[in-house]
């Protein structure tokens, strides 16, 4: 049996692919996942209807051509062991997101679930014929679904348009506690229900739509 830690990176390698994220967001002048947003996408494909491949996500990460194969290599591995972390860790329900830091007004780091939450509807996103059709037929997928659209909110990760109700301090340090158990409870519940019928095959137009949104980068 395979255990968990021979798959979570370490602190030097989160910081290695953090960098590398940085750096290309940089360098293509474009909105791009950091580390928090790659963990939520990844997230969201765990813990969702329908698994998907490396060359599905890999384009909602990368976009730019590496260096060389040695960096390829490197940063291939590292996404990938980041990825079966995941899994690992809803497994042993030990799940801990990955959370960007901000500062307030007055220059005081704090959490932020911004990119985390940004990732985690990109990686909806490519299942999201699945996701929509049971979140307008199921009102409990919906509830679970809530907190993190409040998190979304509260941190800005909706856009300016969004007219929202702030939480509180306390409502927002409660539901940023109970994100684990969100994520674990939606992993349950596509395990219980899993997507039947039209749901699945409406799966090969989310991969269509994907495909679609390739940029043509070199990922090997």
């Amino acid at each position: 049996m395979i255990n968990e830690q021979n798959f979570s990176l370490t602190d030097t390698e989160l910081d290695e692919l953090d960098h590398f994220l940085r750096e290309q967001m940089v360098e293509n002048d474009q909105e791009a996942l950091l580390l928090d947003g790659v963990h939520g996408l990844l997230t969201a494909l765990a813990v969702g209807p329908q698994p998907a491949q490396p060359d599905e996500w890999l384009p909602e990460v990368l976009h730019q051509p590496f260096m060389d194969a040695t960096q390829g290599r490197h940063i291939l591995g590292l996404l990938a062991r980041l990825n079966d972390s995941i899994c690992s860790e809803l497994d042993a329900d030990c799940y801990e997101p990955i959370l960007g830091e901000m500062q307030d007004e007055q220059g005081q780091a704090g959490i932020s679930t911004a990119g985390w939450c940004s990732g985690f509807a990109q990686g909806m996103d490519l299942r999201s014929n699945i996701w929509e059709l049971r979140l307008d037929e199921d009102i409990q997928l919906v509830e679970l679904l809530a907190p993190v659209m409040e998190l979304a909110a509260q941190d800005g990760a909706l856009g300016d348009n969004e007219v929202i109700d702030l939480m509180s301090e306390q409502e927002y340090g409660t539901r940023l506690a109970e994100l684990p158990e969100i994520v674990d409870a939606m992993a349950q519940y596509w395990r219980v229900r899993p997507p039947l019928g039209r749901e699945q095959q409406s799966v090969s137009k989310d991969a269509a739509v994907a495909y679609q949104r390739r940029s043509g980068h070199s990922v090997h």
